[in-house]
């Protein structure tokens, strides 16, 4: 006895440059439309907002209307000076002159630079400056502290002209030169060399 065939087990045939294809036979275009899409998905994801993935002390915190917007790696030095101390007559100290660094991406390609003001600006022109808000010690001996920054742009509009604050973090080296600093080397400079991340905040 013959056993009757159901009608949703049927594929509907069509007709192709390479013969008669169910409609379960996957075709060049489905194919390729299937790798668009994931590609669409992973460039979806990779637009994603970085996270921070450092924890900091509380008075170093973004306000609850802001959020990372990009973490900036940088490598470079702070440069010092000996001067005479003006809170001491007769005495001499290492002065904080400015810093030189370049700029970074998450890929390790060079986005900008970083000097005096302090300034931090973009391959594309647009540039911040900043204004000290809090600092506190590095959890790492022999490094320059942590810092949070308000920003503002003084530049044209680009990658960095939306930040409002900056956060800079994991500081390595840096420090003030341990040598000593006297009336004879007066003028003398320092280029300390270190490396720290700066994280870019803007408001949400």
């Amino acid at each position: 006895m013959r056993a009757k065939q159901s009608y949703e087990s049927v594929q509907p045939l069509r007709r192709t440059t390479r013969g008669w294809l169910t409609a379960a036979t996957p075709s060049k275009t489905s194919k390729v439309t299937g790798l668009l899409l994931m590609l669409l998905v992973a460039g979806c994801a990779g637009l994603q907002p970085p996270k921070s993935t450092v924890a900091v002390p509380d008075k170093l915190k973004p306000g609850a209307n802001e959020s990372l917007a990009m973490v900036v790696p940088a490598k470079g030095v702070q440069i010092y000076e000996c001067r005479a101390r003006k809170d001491q007559p007769g005495g001499y100290e290492w002065a904080f002159v400015a810093p030189e660094a370049d700029l970074f991406d998450a890929g390790g390609k060079r986005i900008g630079k970083h000097y005096a003001g302090p300034h931090w600006e973009a391959a594309d022109g647009s540039r911040i400056v900043g204004a000290l808000k809090e600092r506190a010690d590095a959890p790492a001996a022999d490094a320059i502290p942590w810092l949070l920054l308000t920003a503002k742009s003084v530049g044209p509009a680009g990658s960095f002209s939306k930040v409002t604050n900056v956060q800079r973090v994991n500081t390595v080296g840096g420090v003030a030169p341990r040598t000593v600093c006297s009336q004879a080397t007066v003028g003398t400079p320092a280029r300390i060399n270190y490396t720290a991340d700066y994280y870019f905040l803007t408001t949400k």
